[in-house]
């Protein structure tokens, strides 16, 4: 495998966490330089590698093959447009667009331009969504009719950030990965419900929603809270064969915070099981976890990138995502049920 030079735009939260490790850990990628107004910042981390001032930059050098673009979500659109322009193939954070327009215009552009475009929909590789996965391949819980999926925090008072006020609040930050791993599941449903609303005093944008995915014969539930003490249910779904009941989220991001190295034994390891109940209702029994493994997403990146295999996630599933997230705000705005 030749070689893929890597330009990293942004060093928050998803640049340091989600990103650079596992550039630095994958074989066949290299960071070859970072867009960031704070060089002290990033070499801290990475001493060697080269900041830059500017997306135009980094966007000039010929040893840059892959752009990732982890900047705040209303320059993502904009970013991978230009680096679309440029020839370079691109990774997005997810919300790719922030809005369903934008969304089309970068995906149309990826496709005239004939390069690689995929968005970084990491939960797929949660340990807790590998193990519902794996559990529903098996056929244990029968056909799924409930689905919840919960995402919830206690930050009751706003933080003075970006992401606090960034367009469409919480429904544009968490949502995708929920209703990411939603269709993943179970496709595209027929139509959606959604309440999004501002709960906490002083919030600048949305901070709560409540959607629901309408299929023939399956209701999928998407809900999330910056008011809940009490936030640790993740999954609950029941089927024809049983329910599976999942507290705590995945353990990655916080390991990584903590300067876990990623190929540690216990790295991706989540010790809090789920509770599957077949039969008896009063004997729900725990099931190991999968491994949670965001690596997986890196190697398959790098694998496509080298033409040796398929896009781990291409535009066009993000755009499905998009489209839920547009059709719910539609749905919350104007108070009715929206139909897809």
């Amino acid at each position: 495998m030749s070689m893929i030079g890597v330009g990293l735009i942004g060093y928050g939260l998803g640049g340091r966490v989600f990103h650079a490790p596992f550039v630095s850990a994958t074989d066949g990628l290299e960071l070859r330089a970072v867009v960031s107004r704070d060089p002290a910042k990033v070499h801290a981390d990475i001493p060697g590698v080269p900041v830059v001032p500017d997306v135009a930059t980094l966007l000039a050098r010929p040893d840059i093959d892959l752009v990732v673009v982890s900047s705040p979500d209303a320059f993502h659109a904009e970013h991978a447009l230009a680096a679309i322009g440029a020839g370079k193939h691109v990774l997005v954070d997810k919300p790719f667009a922030t809005s369903l327009a934008d969304a089309r215009q970068v995906a149309a552009a990826g496709e005239r331009a004939g390069v690689q475009l995929t968005i970084f929909q990491n939960r797929r590789w949660d340990a807790d969504f590998l193990t519902l996965r794996r559990l529903i391949a098996e056929g244990q819980l029968g056909e799924i009719v409930h689905f919840e999926s919960h995402f919830d925090r206690w930050r009751p008072d706003p933080a003075k950030v970006w992401k606090e006020a960034r367009e469409g609040g919480s429904w544009f930050d968490l949502g995708p990965h929920l209703v990411d791993q939603a269709l993943c599941l179970f496709g595209r449903p027929d139509a959606v419900t959604a309440d999004i609303a501002t709960l906490r005093d002083d919030a600048p944008a949305p901070d709560w929603f409540h959607v629901l995915l309408h299929y023939p014969r399956r209701r999928v539930i998407l809900h999330s809270s910056k008011l809940a003490a009490d936030h640790g249910l993740r999954f609950a779904v029941h089927g024809t064969g049983g329910s599976w009941i999942k507290h705590g989220l995945d353990t990655q991001e916080p390991a990584i915070l903590a300067g876990a190295d990623l190929a540690g034994a216990d790295f991706g390891l989540d010790p809090r099981p789920g509770m599957l109940t077949t039969g008896d209702p009063a004997a729900p029994r725990p099931v190991d976890n999968a491994r949670g493994d965001y690596a997986q997403f890196w190697r398959a990146l790098a694998s496509a990138l080298s033409g040796d295999g398929p896009n781990p996630v291409p535009a066009s599933e993000a755009l499905e995502v998009i489209e839920i997230l547009d059709a719910a705000l539609r749905s919350a705005g104007q108070g009715r049920t929206v139909a897809l």
